[in-house]
């Protein structure tokens, strides 16, 4: 089959990569004038299985409640007059339910099992490299009841099969030796072994090289107006200039955007945009930072080692469609930095940037067939984007291969 991907970031290029090698003929359009310029861009840097606790979990309305007002809170809510905000948010609490929490953790974490063992077989198949380190992911705790939270919870995410162990505060010291230097205590820890570390713009644009190699077409600022249909099939896709694309099947894998392409169609998605930030630190001889991949879970920042940069990034912010960099929110970035790891450079230098990540209510995304016969969605992955890249695509082609499935793909099915 001819099957057309929409968007080209992290998502809609591995999507291509699987379809290929499921010997499909690929185009991919995106309104950049490259891969990975969108969301993809500066994110975490985090295959991070273990990060699967969804947002809306038992302890999230009390915390939204006490951040409310902080300009400088992990999770910024901007109320506005948009009634799908505000259903999403009421989605949002129901998903916070111990039930439906444990349901979304279980769905999240396979998928992301499947994703990582995927993304070492894909960097084992083709030699890609994209600053990436097999050091695992050790998140932190500075707050008794947050460490014993995480306790339970790793408990819960070993019985769904990743290995996220328990570790005390001396324990990671020994982990990551740079935590000396900072001026918080360590309550505790858990660490990951076999989570991972990489640039996901690297990634993304390295493998759509390879996917060019391997015949797949990609059209570069081309901004898609609609889809058309007839008879319950998607006939073409118009561009901005009045083009008419045409195939077999097509991928909508547009992130934040891909609800406006689809309302037209009758297809509305339970999805925000959520604005995470990142800060990028250049590194010298003499900087004394992290090279383990790490997670300060109480305020939602992540860091990562990137080559002789550290990425700092995290927070969700919900305001709409602005990507706008808000300056309290960014120097909360840098303020945690600094706290952690004051020897990590010259923080003057930072390179900031804001995201949109596609959130739905309970973090597990979009993946499958639509009501059009030839429709299909990979969206809606939140803050796990990039750990869930290669075995979203991987379980999409095998979909629209009607191909034998290797996990359960129910819990992803669009509504």
């Amino acid at each position: 089959m001819h099957v057309i991907v929409l968007g080209a970031g992290v998502v809609g290029v591995t999507s291509a990569w699987y379809l290929r090698e499921a010997g499909h003929e690929v185009t991919v359009i995106d309104r950049q004038p490259e891969a990975a310029q969108e969301t993809s861009f500066a994110n975490g840097g985090q295959i991070s299985v273990s990060h699967a606790e969804p947002w809306a979990n038992p302890a999230a309305p009390l915390k939204v409640l006490e951040w409310l007002g902080r300009e400088d809170a992990p999770l910024l809510w901007r109320w506005r007059a948009d009634w799908q905000q505000w259903f999403w948010g009421l989605s949002f609490l129901r998903e916070c339910m111990p039930g439906r929490t444990r349901a979304n953790i279980a769905a999240i974490l396979r998928l992301a099992l499947y994703s990582r063992a995927s993304l070492q077989a894909l960097r084992q198949t083709t030699g890609i490299s994209y600053d990436h380190l097999e050091r695992g992911i050790l998140h932190l705790y500075f707050d008794e009841q947050e460490f014993a939270h995480a306790v339970r919870q790793a408990e819960l995410m070993r019985e769904f099969g990743c290995e996220r162990i328990v570790k005390s505060a001396e324990e990671c010291h020994l982990i990551e030796p740079a935590l000396a230097h900072g001026k918080l205590q360590l309550v505790g820890g858990t660490y990951t072994a076999d989570d991972e570390s990489g640039d996901a713009c690297q990634f993304t644009q390295k493998l759509a090289d390879l996917c060019t190699q391997r015949g797949v077409e990609f059209r570069f600022n081309q901004p898609i107006d609609a889809l058309l249909q007839e008879g319950g099939r998607i006939i073409g896709i118009r561009l901005h200039g009045g083009d008419v694309l045409t195939a077999d099947a097509y991928i909508v894998a547009l992130g934040s955007y891909s609800p406006m392409l689809l309302r037209p169609l009758g297809i509305k998605l339970v999805l925000q945009p959520g604005k995470g930030y990142s800060a990028t630190l250049p590194l010298d001889e003499g900087s004394i930072a992290p090279t383990v991949s790490l997670i300060d879970d109480q305020h939602k920042v992540v860091f990562s080692r990137l080559g002789q940069r550290l990425r700092i990034a995290g927070t969700a912010e919900f305001a709409g469609y602005d990507t706008s960099l808000n300056a309290v929110r960014c120097q909360a970035l840098l303020d945690r930095a600094m706290q952690l790891f004051p020897f990590a450079g010259n923080f003057g230098q930072a390179e900031f940037w804001a995201g949109l990540r596609p959130v739905t209510p309970g973090n597990v995304p979009l993946i499958g067939a639509t009501r059009y016969s030839n429709l299909y969605l990979n969206t809606g992955h939140g803050t796990l984007g990039w750990t869930m890249a290669c075995g979203s695509g991987r379980l999409l082609a095998t979909l629209v291969s009607g191909k034998r499935l290797e996990i359960s793909a129910e819990e992803y099915a669009p509504g």
